[in-house]
């Protein structure tokens, strides 16, 4: 499968009232792997950005003055992303501006008639309902590090939801039990332990621990009622 983990910087936030793309940031997943190839350009969107959305990803109107128009980007755009699964944060969002800016275009093209969308908010919100589901949250939740994401950035924002979107929806991306392969590393295939090892030792808990457990798990019976502890005890 390839999937291409996709985000937007625009000058503002509707479509519907003439904002545009001024950033394409696209990572290339194949068979859930990074495959290296990215897609990232700046595009001069013919209007002023709104000094709120400057805030949010530091692009100036001067820094866009001299990049392309859309138009001159759009099919070597829609060629990288054309098949693909695509992957993006609040879909909606990054895809209404894409579908505004291709119907500015002949012929007109609409994303969803060319690729499938995954919304990674969505499958957030379904994991982790009442909680924070932004991408900065869900960093910290899941490990990944953003510590350069001092602003938005589509490029930046897209590498890091690739690596979200991989623990979010599988955990371990990939699984080698030979340690000579190039996940696993050392030289030698499974490392078996030695038969004549030494015996693991056991460390029993003492009589004090014991005793500290058997009252906590007297309490513990008072304000819940009968626990698993205790059935299995009485089973034994």
């Amino acid at each position: 499968m390839r999937q291409i983990v996709l985000d937007t910087e625009t000058t503002g936030i509707d479509p519907a009232e003439g904002h545009r793309i001024i950033e394409i940031g696209c990572v290339e997943l194949m068979e859930r792997q990074l495959t290296g190839r990215n897609y990232h350009v700046y595009i001069n969107p013919d209007r002023e950005v709104e000094a709120e959305a400057i805030t949010v990803h530091g692009i100036t109107n001067e820094f866009l003055a001299d990049k392309p128009r859309f138009a001159e980007i759009a099919d070597e755009f829609f060629e990288f992303i054309k098949g693909a699964e695509l992957v993006i944060h609040n879909a909606a969002f990054d895809v209404g501006f894409m579908d505004s800016e291709f119907a500015r275009l002949k012929p007109v093209r609409k994303t969803a008639d060319h690729c499938s969308i995954v919304d990674s908010l969505a499958i957030a919100r379904a994991r982790h309902p009442g909680q924070k589901n932004n991408l900065d949250a869900l960093c910290k939740r899941y490990g990944v590090d953003n510590s350069n994401r001092d602003l938005h950035g589509a490029l930046l924002d897209a590498e890091i939801l690739a690596d979200v979107y991989l623990l979010l929806t599988g955990g371990q991306t990939a699984l080698s039990l030979d340690a000579g392969s190039e996940n696993g590393g050392g030289n030698g295939g499974i490392r078996r332990l030695p038969a004549d090892r030494a015996p693991l030792s056991v460390v029993r808990a003492s009589s004090a621990e014991n005793e500290a457990h058997v009252e906590f798990m007297s309490l513990l019976e008072k304000q819940a009622g009968e626990t698993v502890w205790a059935k299995l005890q009485s089973a034994e």
